[in-house]
């Protein structure tokens, strides 16, 4: 089963953590294409009063509340069509610090978004995730991997569910709320030296707008429990920084070196090498189909595999590697980063 792409417009849309950046990128995106509604629910009022007064759109719903009540996502959800989930805790170090709240928000929070969704009759769910939960290492990652097999066992129990339940699995977004590239360019104006944890770190580079359209993708083609993977470029860490630095005018801005934070990895995964070995190739994009083998273990005692020992992962270390050069020309196709010349 496949949602279809028509029904988007004049559709109902709700997005869990609509006041963030992804939310509201694509709450606009929606809205261009003529959508009935987006609803949004996300429990930061002020935020919320904010995009109402900037979208001014009688479209646009509001519904205070959050992922952890049950009630107030099944509010958010009835009469939608389809629904985003991006609603999540997303730093690793205050993951660390408190592992419990990413458990409430990014697991229990999700299972209440996949049942709310199957409960009032929502057709496509798309929830979002992240490159660290492929062999996660810290706490936002694990909880982001129990967040993809909580959506996965969904369309696996129900393979016939008027719910279709995908996810998709991206790298960093760039001058997303909190990323490193809004902080660089803070450090620049402040007359601070970039901060930089490990120069040899490696991070997937991504778009607001190529997120949204990875979304869509999975919006418009998924199956029950399929994975979708966006295929992206990455650029170590000093090379993000010394780009930032030349579209800011100051190619010679000092760095310095503070060693890794609590939970990063050297280099990320989008997917793994067993994911990789079931996923077939769609030009921008991977899709892995969910394994919906059952759970009788007998039968695979005998036969394995063969697959899964010939792939690699699809890592920030092994994928198209940006010089400066690539770097900054990916920077100046952000609205975000053209506002930040202009500015000088």
């Amino acid at each position: 089963m496949s949602t279809d792409h028509t029904d988007v417009r004049g559709a109902t849309v709700a997005i869990t953590g609509g006041t963030g950046s992804f939310g509201s990128t694509m709450a606009r995106h929606l809205l261009g294409l003529d959508v009935a509604a987006v609803h949004i629910l996300s429990r930061d009022e002020a935020k919320q009063h904010d995009m109402r007064v900037a979208f001014d759109d009688p479209r646009l719903k509001f519904f205070l509340g959050d992922v952890r009540d049950r009630a107030s996502v099944d509010a958010a959800f009835v009469g939608a069509d389809f629904a985003f989930h991006a609603a999540a805790l997303k730093q690793v170090p205050s993951c660390e610090f408190f592992p419990d709240q990413a458990v409430k928000t990014n697991v229990v929070g999700s299972a209440n978004v996949v049942d709310a969704a199957h409960a009032t009759g929502v057709r496509g769910l798309v929830c979002l995730s992240t490159d660290k939960a492929v062999y996660p290492v810290n706490a936002m990652g694990m909880s982001k991997a129990l967040m993809e097999k909580t959506a996965q066992a969904f369309a696996r129990r129900h393979p016939e569910a008027g719910t279709v339940v995908s996810v998709t699995r991206y790298g960093n977004v760039m001058y997303s709320r909190g990323s490193v590239i809004p902080h660089f360019v803070a450090q620049i104006r402040a007359g601070r030296p970039m901060t930089v944890t490990d120069p040899t770190m490696t991070r997937f580079l991504m778009s607001l707008a190529e997120s949204v359209d990875l979304v869509e993708y999975a919006f418009t083609h998924a199956n029950p429990g399929d994975l979708f993977v966006r295929k992206a470029p990455a650029s170590t860490v000093e090379t993000l920084a010394r780009a930032v630095a030349v579209v800011m005018g100051v190619p010679d801005h000092p760095i310095e070196i503070i060693g890794t934070r609590h939970g990063e990895k050297r280099h990320e995964t989008l997917l793994s090498r067993e994911e990789r070995a079931t996923a077939t190739d769609e030009g921008d994009y991977f899709r892995v189909p969910v394994d919906a083998r059952s759970l009788e273990y007998e039968k695979y005692f005998e036969e394995g595999d063969p697959r899964a020992s010939v792939e690699t992962d699809y890592t920030s270390e092994n994928t198209d590697r940006l010089d400066v050069a690539g770097t900054v020309e990916l920077l100046r196709t952000l609205p975000e980063i053209r506002l930040v010349e202009g500015a000088h």
